[in-house]
């Protein structure tokens, strides 16, 4: 090595990149000197702002990376882009080859309304769907079920019956734009009605392409929209995965979920965890059910936040590719390439926003969406500016979608394939989320499983604990978040919000009874019969769900049979 690649640290000379053991050796020694001397300077001059600085995961962190914190073989943990085990990207070229998919997430009212919002979005740039379900929805309820009430297209659009669906990609070309259901309960219900859609207007089942969210797990963890209790409902997600395999080759049968696992107060660490957690239950499931995992691995997708703390998310994207491609590779034999990829979208914090000075929320969500960019997600959706007052307004998502659009073509990042690959703080920090994470996985394993350990309720009281704790530490001022505990201001910015009209529900209940009023009540019922049949066998569920929702069968009238044969499920509160 000549003397061009030698770097000068302090007083003492030594290899660029810390090559051989001398290197570093003289590496450790300048670096202990530059601490006792300059910084411990420094340090007197100006008291440093805290007794110890952290993540938001609680990560103590360097006050300074080198070549002496990084872990083994630049081979071995990083690799090339596109190349196991993807530490650095997924694909050869990344963003230089496509940009991400910017996927809106949308859903308001009723389906007519929805489907104008896709239509602009798609006039706006937007390059794929992303479908918001109310929450009868989510919890497998019509519109006109008591319970119901009030809640109808409020936090999302009401879907009841294959009408509703046709109504709301009215216009969409399926072959063509590729759509996410973020649903998970009634996902198999969503599923079979899409699928119905696509039948009725020719358009091929190998040629849709989408995600149907169909994570279970995660329900049961944190966000509690569940259809039946956890063993049958990892039966249902099964199905959903055999089905696709088989039908719909163009089709992520499960986006398994650590957005709102965070979103619930986990750490950035404990959604790492959990979430791959889930991933290796769905595999194990669909091993067991005779599947090769080489046959279905590639079409389980993921979805991860991405919270203010700019260089932990980045770090956890890195490693979560990484965990997942030995995962697939040391656990259960994969040998496609496609099979050890982990394929994400990504959402910035919902959680993080706030209803205090919300225009800072502009600023919070382009810091989080660079973030999720530099981290190499393949899909991104960019929350609006009033989402803690209200479904967002048509200006509030295009800005959102606006940052995105900024980010791919005004600040040269998505020029160059994993920017910050080799940055020592970076390669760290990916090192020590990955340690922490497996300590949690290594937990799990040791209970059976996910399935056992949500059973067990292991996940939701550490993510409950870490809730509290952060609250704590907001209210003790060890946090800020600015205009909320840190430069608050007396008076609240005023913000238009979108209002949903009081009369979408009983629009939406006309609609369902109409829809009732002119199908074959005999159809329905042989429909739900054979639904019935095929739930208390083994058959696969998702057939009989497509030919019931096709004689217009609701999505509760199905979710009910599921019920019945299956049960309900109470969760058990963790203190």
């Amino acid at each position: 090595m000549n003397d061009e690649t030698r770097t000068k640290v302090g007083s003492d000379d030594f290899t660029a990149g810390g090559e051989t053991p001398a290197d570093l050796e003289q590496l450790r020694e300048a670096v202990g000197k530059w601490r006792a001397a300059e910084l411990a300077r420094a340090n007197t001059r100006l008291t440093p702002r805290a007794s110890q600085f952290t993540t938001w995961s609680g990560v103590e962190v360097p006050d300074l990376a080198t070549p002496l914190d990084s872990r083994g073989d630049y081979s071995i943990e990083l690799g090339l882009p596109g190349q196991y085990p993807f530490t650095r990207g997924v694909q050869p070229n990344m963003y230089r080859g496509r940009l991400w998919t910017m996927r809106m997430f949308a859903g308001f009212g009723t389906p007519e309304q929805t489907n104008q919002r896709f239509r602009f979005l798609v006039d706006q740039g937007q390059t794929g769907l992303s479908t918001a379900f109310d929450f009868p929805t989510l919890m497998g309820y019509d519109s006109d079920s008591p319970r119901s009430l009030g809640e109808v297209g409020r936090c999302g659009v009401a879907v009841d019956t294959l009408r509703d669906m046709d109504v709301l990609f009215d216009s969409i070309p399926l072959d063509r734009i590729t759509t996410s259901m973020t649903i998970n309960g009634p996902a198999i219900v969503l599923l079979a009605f899409y699928v119905a859609l696509a039948d009725s207007r020719g358009v091929a089942r190998e040629q849709i392409g989408g995600t149907i969210q169909n994570d279970c797990l995660k329900e049961f963890i944190a966000q509690h929209a569940w259809l039946v209790p956890p063993k049958p409902a990892m039966r249902l997600v099964a199905d959903t995965i055999e089905f696709c395999t088989k039908e719909l080759p163009r089709f992520n049968s499960v986006s398994i979920s650590g957005y709102h696992i965070r979103e619930a107060g986990a750490t950035a660490v404990q959604e790492l965890a959990f979430t791959l957690a889930d991933g290796l239950a769905y595999v194990r499931a669909g091993v067991e059910r005779g599947m090769a995992v080489d046959e279905f691995a590639s079409r389980l997708s993921f979805f991860f936040d991405v919270h203010n703390d700019f260089f932990e998310e980045i770090a956890k994207f890195r490693a979560a590719r990484r965990m997942w491609a030995r995962f697939m590779k040391e656990r259960f034999g994969a040998k496609k390439e496609a099979s050890l990829k982990l394929r994400t979208h990504a959402q910035t914090a919902g959680v993080s926003l706030t209803a205090q000075q919300p225009h800072n929320n502009v600023a919070r969500v382009a810091i989080q969406a660079l973030a999720a960019v530099l981290g190499g997600t393949q899909s991104l959706h960019t929350n609006s500016l009033d989402e803690t007052y209200a479904l967002p307004t048509e200006e509030a998502v295009t800005i959102a979608l606006r940052t995105q659009q900024i980010i791919a073509h005004e600040t040269g990042v998505a020029n160059v394939v994993d920017p910050l690959g080799g940055s020592y703080y970076v390669e760290w920090l990916t090192d020590e989320l990955e340690r922490r994470a497996l300590a949690y996985i290594d937990e799990i394993d040791r209970m059976g499983g996910m399935l056992a350990a949500v059973e067990q309720g292991y996940p939701q009281r550490e993510i409950a604990r870490s809730a509290y704790e952060f609250e704590r530490q907001l209210q003790r001022g060890e946090r800020v978040v600015v205009g909320l505990n840190r430069y608050a201001s007396g008076e609240g910015d005023k913000i238009p919000t979108l209002e949903i009209d009081p009369t979408v529900e009983q629009d939406q209940r006309t609609a369902l009874a109409q829809v009732k009023a002119q199908r074959s009540e005999a159809d329905v019922a042989v429909a739900l019969a054979s639904v019935r049949a095929a739930a208390v066998s083994d058959l696969n569920l998702v057939p009989p769900i497509i030919a019931a929702a096709r004689v217009y069968a609701t999505q509760q009238e199905i979710c009910d049979v599921l019920r019945e044969v299956f049960g309900s499920h109470v969760d058990t509160p963790a203190f």
